[in-house]
């Protein structure tokens, strides 16, 4: 219980972070200093070993870069609760599990309902599938300790399953230009990691350097560079040696944690959230993208998880949890709306091949649908627990 009570206070305060990050993009982005703004995250950094030339602006290295280290502790945190976490008893895995389904599926409906005519627009239907863990925890947070553990064990569960979705869509549905020679140096570095994860290898370096050659390969192969990360935390070490009190696995996530929380994703947040708003008017915000992502992520969340939690609990396949009521629910569902940083990174990649960005900004709708969610469930879990 005090790992996760640590896990919550690192979460809500890492979402504050979040939250300034942004602003301070969007301010700078609509002032003097925007141009100063863009130039920073366009900036090109090149990295040149011989043949291999890896050629990007700043914001593609934080997004396909310092986000592969994200995804590798979201790995590390999937692979420890599923083995030994709350997710490793069947009780506690079957209500958040069928929520996240519905929280998925509803806000895609949703989003299509206003894009299906568009085949380039109807690419980013993933974006409202999306929940942001340390936005939606960090508005939990503020209700301070009348939360019950309950909530926050419902909301860190149902999360965690929304990030194993995420990573699924994101692996099948957002890869481009396949290049199988670089997918077969990928394969070879994935079977590599599994034999020395199998004989017993407790040092970090062959891992981190079998991991490197696989981001690489994987950026050049058109599968999302990021989701290296993820297969490199499935064979870290998740049982300590006879040198070690601690497992690989849980020194790795320990020490990831305040780098991931109060360095990358505010770093992320603060290069993919700068949009002007000089020229938006009421066409602009009703554009069916922004406007598809921002009801997918209100309305559809909202409704997905609570009515697939309702129909699971009617049929008597699971239970509410002691501590939560419908209504208490209810506002998790809400929180669920945040999609922030998961959306701003599926949004980057649905789009990323097409001009249609020059149309439309779809953060304009993720912000917009995420602001929302965040008041409304903050007021509606505020009012349930005063009267709790």
């Amino acid at each position: 219980m005090e790992n996760f009570k640590s896990f919550f206070k690192k979460e809500s305060t890492a979402g504050i972070l979040l939250i300034f990050s942004a602003i301070f993009a969007i301010i700078l982005a609509n002032t003097p200093l925007a141009n100063y703004y863009e130039l920073l995250i366009n900036t090109p950094v090149a990295v040149q070993i011989g043949k291999l030339e890896i050629a990007k602006p700043l914001l593609l290295w934080i997004n396909d870069g310092l986000m592969a280290v994200f995804f590798l502790l979201v790995g590390l945190e999937l692979k420890r609760e599923m083995l030994q976490g709350e997710l490793s008893q069947l009780s506690n895995v079957i209500l958040p599990g069928i929520g996240a389904i519905g929280g998925m599926l509803v806000p895609a409906a949703v989003y299509l309902l206003f894009n299906y005519q568009n085949q380039t627009a109807a690419q980013g239907w993933a974006i409202p599938a999306a929940t942001d863990i340390a936005f939606a925890l960090g508005v939990l947070s503020l209700l301070g300790s009348q939360v019950p553990t309950s909530l926050k064990v419902f909301l860190t569960s149902l999360a965690i399953f929304d990030d194993i979705g995420a990573i699924l869509i994101i692996a099948i549905f957002y890869t481009a230009n396949i290049s199988f020679s670089a997918l077969l140096i990928a394969t070879t570095c994935l079977i590599l990691l599994f034999i020395i994860n199998r004989i017993g290898v407790h040092e970090r370096a062959p891992y981190f350097v079998i991991g490197m050659i696989m981001w690489v390969a994987l950026l050049k192969s058109g599968v999302h560079a990021t989701l290296a990360g993820v297969l490199l935390a499935l064979f870290i070490p998740i049982k300590p040696d006879k040198e070690h009190a601690e497992s690989m696995l849980h020194e790795l996530e320990h020490e990831l944690h305040g780098l991931v929380a109060f360095v990358i994703l505010p770093l992320f947040a603060f290069a993919n959230s700068g949009i002007n708003l000089a020229n938006v008017g009421l066409d602009y915000l009703l554009h069916n993208v922004p406007l598809g992502i921002a009801c997918g992520l209100f309305f559809g969340k909202q409704i997905g998880i609570f009515s697939f939690c309702w129909l699971g609990i009617k049929l008597n396949l699971t239970r509410l949890p002691q501590g939560m009521s419908w209504t208490s629910l209810y506002g998790i569902a809400l929180l669920c709306g945040i999609g922030f940083t998961m959306s701003l990174f599926i949004g980057s990649l649905a789009f990323e091949e097409t001009g249609t960005n020059q149309l439309f900004d779809e953060r304009l709708g993720i912000i917009i649908g995420s602001l929302l969610s965040g008041i409304v469930g903050y007021l509606v879990l505020k009012r349930v627990l005063k009267h709790g």
